[in-house]
């Protein structure tokens, strides 16, 4: 996306939308209060607008929502607008009871303005939407684009480009270049998909001192840099832009990015999908929910470390190693549900696991007391974990964190389930996991996890795990 891109539609939905929410506001005040001195307290009224509009700011540049706004449908941007408002009003609305100011909140108002906000919102941004594609493909916005690739490379480059969402991107040429220490075959087309190509042979750069081109880009693997060299001083020297591909071929799996390490200008591999501010939010959200937790926590053991002392000797907390994010070592905590030398009988059980693969799983484990099948029944034994939430071992969500002889078998592909911070829940504990019964079955669910990670695939793995804890589903 180029700067001039971004601004116009960060920026500019921004505007749109602050203009949005405050006009919705005022327009459900005049429907509700047509007389002026019927508003009360006028100040406090319209603060509650101010946080409106605080939230939205948040949520624009925190959250990132409108990075795909111009490759949304009509629906997919009704759903979007849905969505902020279903986070908006109750986080607004919370702050506005916290700070006492629901005295002079009127439910009318605010039912007004959910369907008008939606209203002005939805017009807003698909009238936004044309007139940004309009002034993108304008004959003064489109960049104009000449491809250098090799014969190999210039079909897949050409067809990436077209459909990778970039409007103002129009491809006006393409050239071909032969592998380093080669010549060009004979026969290459001259037209591909209406491009019109030429053979690089020669000074490239005067070639093309005719064509009308803004940006150059070079996908060319086997091609050394060093022999590219005078080929980029060329397009330098005319003044226009030079994207040189690092890419690998075949490496369409990973995210790239552009990096500086150490000074050295370097493409990062990733299959983080994902940007850091949204994890930012994750992590805020993983201290309230922590702190929250701990202080559940403290309230529960008043009553269940009584129980657990009862019903066998031993400590009240189960303290092991577990393996975190990218192999990192933490000691786990939990209410113990097992009988002290329960690591030592584990041997004498391996032949009676059910469970194919890298975990154990047993039904009816003699090593479970009695107060632990309830507490691993209703997953209260999990409780102490909030204090590793807290620290930052582990995450509200996440995936499962192996123990350590779990993880001295793991392969590369099972390494890639801690290449997230585990977590207290995750897709595999909602998707009943004691009927699954194989451990790459929980790999899968993992890394389906970690591929398709969003703030509101962990607020859906919240919701479901409060139902299975309740009415105690998957759990043994």
């Amino acid at each position: 996306m180029t700067q001039k891109k971004r601004v116009l539609q960060t920026y500019g939905l921004w505007l749109i939308d602050m203009i949005c929410i405050y006009s919705a506001y005022q327009i459900a005040t005049l429907m509700r209060f047509h007389v002026r001195q019927d508003w009360g307290d006028k100040t406090l009224h319209y603060m509650v607008c101010v946080i409106f509009l605080l939230f939205c700011t948040a949520y624009h540049f925190f959250a990132d929502w409108n990075r795909d706004f111009l490759m949304r449908g009509y629906l997919k941007e009704a759903a979007a607008i849905v969505k902020l408002l279903v986070l908006m009003l109750p986080v607004s609305l919370m702050i506005v009871f916290f700070v006492q100011w629901s005295a002079i909140l009127s439910r009318s108002v605010i039912l007004n303005f959910i369907w008008i906000v939606f209203l002005l919102l939805y017009a807003a941004h698909i009238a936004y939407k044309l007139i940004l594609r309009r002034i993108l493909s304008g004959e003064m916005s489109v960049r104009k684009m000449v491809v250098l690739a090799e014969p190999e490379q210039m079909q897949e480059t050409i067809d990436r480009i077209r459909s990778s969402g970039e409007g103002d991107c129009q491809i006006v040429g393409g050239v071909f270049l032969p592998r380093t220490d080669a010549n060009l075959p004979e026969g290459l087309p001259e037209e591909m998909g209406g491009v019109p190509l030429f053979r690089g042979e020669g000074d490239i750069a005067e070639q093309l001192t005719q064509v009308p081109f803004d940006e150059v880009m070079i996908n060319t693997p086997h091609v050394s840099q060093r022999s590219l060299r005078d080929v980029i001083e060329g397009f330098e020297a005319m003044g226009v832009a030079c994207h040189y591909c690092l890419e690998l071929p075949g490496m369409g799996g990973a995210v790239t990015q552009v990096d500086n390490v150490a000074g050295y200008s370097v493409i990062t591999y990733t299959m983080f999908r994902s940007s850091y501010k949204r994890l930012m939010i994750k992590r805020l959200i993983d201290i309230i929910g922590g702190l929250i937790g701990l202080i559940l926590t403290g309230i529960l053991i008043l009553f269940i470390a009584p129980a657990i002392r009862l019903d066998s000797p031993g400590p009240v907390l189960f303290s092991q190693t577990r393996v975190g994010k990218n192999a990192r070592r933490f000691r786990i905590y939990k209410f113990r549900s097992m009988y002290v030398d329960a690591e030592e009988r584990k041997k004498e059980l391996e032949s009676q696991n059910e469970m194919s693969g890298l975990m154990f799983k047993m039904k009816d484990d003699p090593r479970i007391t009695k107060v632990g099948r309830f507490l691993r029944k209703t997953s209260l034994d999990e409780f102490p974990q909030f204090w590793n939430v807290l620290k930052g071992d582990m995450s509200l969500v996440g995936t499962r964190p192996p123990t350590e002889s779990e993880f001295e078998q793991y392969n590369e592909h099972y390494r890639r389930r801690l290449s997230m911070t585990p977590g207290l829940t995750g897709l595999w504990q909602v998707s009943g996991r004691s009927e699954i019964e194989d451990f790459d079955e929980v790999v899968k669910l993992d890394l389906e996890y970690i591929d398709n990670w969003s703030l509101t695939l962990d607020f859906k793995i919240l919701l479901r795990t409060v139902g299975v804890v309740l009415f105690g589903r998957g759990a043994k």
